[in-house]
């Protein structure tokens, strides 16, 4: 159980829990280029840090990372904190110690906090969860050359909010959202046959970001554009921490195989040669 301490954070950042598109409804997801994407990407430490802060500063007053150790902050192909800063950073929290019957500042070994509102979802794996790109039948030739597209996802949620079209009411709850499918939607902005007029619908949550919300150290633009892209980076690494590790490792199995195969080849041919020279001499 956690308490948070000092942390600034004024408005939510939230992911709908349902992923069921909406009768009608069309929706863009922006195919971002991150740098982690294919099979030689990695992550960029400077935007993972730029996620980070996003998150602790405007996310992190509703949602929770309960699966990550706050130890992480400091691995290599992560936000790669020096371990003071890490540290620091730990020093935000407050842990409930069963043992002392008492809260005590969180240490490195300590994960983050859980959601605050327990309608906000925890945000630790939502990069793995949903899915931006849908091919035949729901997955497919999409997902298999652009993958699941979980960051552009998120990314394209957090930068989808626009003005209501002219036909919703006034008092019609929640904001609309391009990207959004599985929300709410008003009678009056669907045709005769009950499609919607507008892509998207209309989503409980809030804007989270506004252009110059954050100011970061490295000078980098801080328009929503870029900070959703940043944060969508962050939450993927929260949900895939050892990304770099697996494609190295994949990457020197497949090495591995492929010397394996011309070895077995060449022992092969070399094994049957003389037995192929003996049956061309009997022919």
């Amino acid at each position: 159980m956690f308490r948070k301490l000092t942390l600034t954070a004024a408005v939510a950042l939230g992911l709908a829990s349902g992923t069921a598109y909406a009768a009608g409804s069309e929706t863009h997801i922006e195919d971002f280029d991150f740098s982690f994407e294919g099979p030689f990407g990695a992550y960029d430490t400077n935007q993972l840090q730029r996620g980070l802060q996003i998150y602790t500063e405007i996310c992190s007053s509703c949602h929770g990372l309960k699966f990550v150790a706050l130890r992480t902050l400091h691995d290599e192909g992560g936000p790669h904190l020096p371990e003071d800063q890490m540290r620091a950073y730990a020093e935000y929290y407050e842990v409930f110690d069963v043992a002392l019957d008492d809260y005590r500042t969180a240490t490195p070994a300590d994960h983050f906090p859980e959601s605050n509102d327990p309608n906000a979802p925890d945000l630790s794996l939502m990069a793995k969860a949903r899915a931006g790109f849908h091919g035949p039948y729901g997955t497919g030739i999409n997902q298999l050359t652009r993958g699941m597209g979980g960051p552009e996802y998120i990314a394209s949620l957090l930068d989808g909010y626009h003005e209501a079209p002219s036909c919703a009411p006034e008092n019609f709850d929640g904001y609309y959202n391009t990207v959004f499918a599985a929300g709410g939607y008003p009678d009056e902005c669907k045709d005769d046959h009950g499609g919607h007029m507008y892509p998207g619908s209309w989503i409980a949550m809030a804007p989270p970001l506004y252009d110059d919300q954050v100011e970061f150290n490295d000078g980098h633009a801080a328009d929503v554009e870029h900070m959703a892209q940043d944060v969508a980076a962050f939450l993927m690494w929260t949900a895939e921490p050892k990304m770099m590790a697996r494609k190295q490792a994949g990457l020197t199995g497949v090495i591995f195989l492929t010397v394996l195969s011309v070895l077995l080849y060449l022992t092969n041919k070399r094994l049957w040669a003389p037995h192929k020279a003996a049956a061309k001499r009997k022919d």
